[in-house]
């Protein structure tokens, strides 16, 4: 029975208590205690009893008569038996004493204050892990924003380049047709030289049997002649359309223009202006008209002058 108690407060000491239930414990194992001495004393009681003594008569067949019994004396009362000594009570094991009971109050309050510290620090981590993932996705924002800017100022940076390389091509390709016309051109005049310098010596070669010149002459006729009266005239009326002058000037001036033609009534050159008409704007009207007519017609005679001087008024 003692080693079962024993057993018993063995194992109550390693389980986990509640505080409220120390005391009913320890009213149970005095209990316990208290009867167990009970039942030894009891057990000692009993042992220490004598059994009670028996008498009988014994009768005879032939009656006789007894003598008389010899009275013994009383045997003296034993001594009181003498009681066990009662083995000492184990002492109570040692239980931690528990700690003073909280009135119910301090015991709520206590209670909320702990929930409320852990609820604040759940809170807390929340709002700790919301900054986090907030920053997170800025970082990741301004990132992708940078890489789109980059794209779009490289992009931007691509297609001006591209532009660029458009327009340095395209006047590279002008300027070459420009070139390769005024070549083309010049080549033209330059055949056309030769060519009429080429007609011009066989005509000298052929009339100079008959020719009336002096030996400083370069012409081919046998005799030689100005251009008629209305060749002027048709000269003027070729250019003039091509005159573009829309500028009010005080008075009618003139302008000079010397020509050097060739045998075919090509411009050769740039036209030379020998005599100003003091307003600039239709001077450089007339010789661009004289540039961009080109080509004269011939003279009634199929000739052409070598050069000749036309004056340009801007109201004839």
């Amino acid at each position: 029975m003692t080693g079962g108690f024993s057993m018993t407060l063995q194992r109550d000491t390693l389980l986990p208590r509640r505080p409220d239930g120390m005391g009913r414990g320890l009213m149970l194992a005095i209990a316990v205690h208290i009867a167990l001495v009970i039942a030894l004393a009891i057990g000692v009681h009993w042992k220490s009893r004598e059994p009670e003594s028996m008498s009988a008569e014994l009768w005879s067949v032939v009656p006789q008569t007894a003598a008389p019994r010899a009275v013994e004396p009383e045997p003296p009362p034993p001594p009181p038996p003498q009681p066990k000594p009662v083995p000492p009570a184990p002492p109570p094991p040692k239980v931690a004493a528990p700690p003073p009971p909280q009135p119910d109050a301090e015991i709520a309050i206590e209670k909320a204050r702990r929930q409320k510290e852990m609820e604040e620090r759940a809170h807390e981590q929340q709002e700790a892990a919301h900054r986090e993932r907030e920053e997170k996705k800025r970082q990741e924002a301004e990132k992708r924003a940078a890489a789109e800017k980059r794209a779009a100022e490289k992009a931007a940076a691509e297609r001006e380049a591209a532009k660029e390389r458009e327009r340095r091509e395209q006047a590279e390709a002008e300027a070459l047709k420009k070139k390769q016309l005024e070549e083309k051109r010049e080549a033209a005049r330059v055949a056309a030289r030769l060519e009429a310098a080429r007609k011009d010596q066989i005509a000298r070669i052929m009339g100079q049997a008959n020719a009336t010149g002096d030996e400083r002459s370069s012409g081919r006729a046998l005799q030689s002649s100005g251009p008629s009266a209305g060749y002027a005239g048709r000269i003027k009326a070729r250019i003039k359309p091509n005159i573009v002058f829309t500028d009010d000037v005080a008075g009618n001036p003139e302008a000079e223009v010397e020509l050097r033609l060739a045998p075919d009534g090509t411009i050769l050159g740039t036209p030379r202006l020998i005599k100003s008409s003091g307003n600039k704007s239709w001077d450089d009207a007339v010789v661009r008209a004289v540039v961009k007519t080109e080509t004269l017609p011939r003279d009634i005679d199929g000739r052409v002058p070598p050069s000749m001087v036309i004056t340009f008024r801007p109201r004839e």
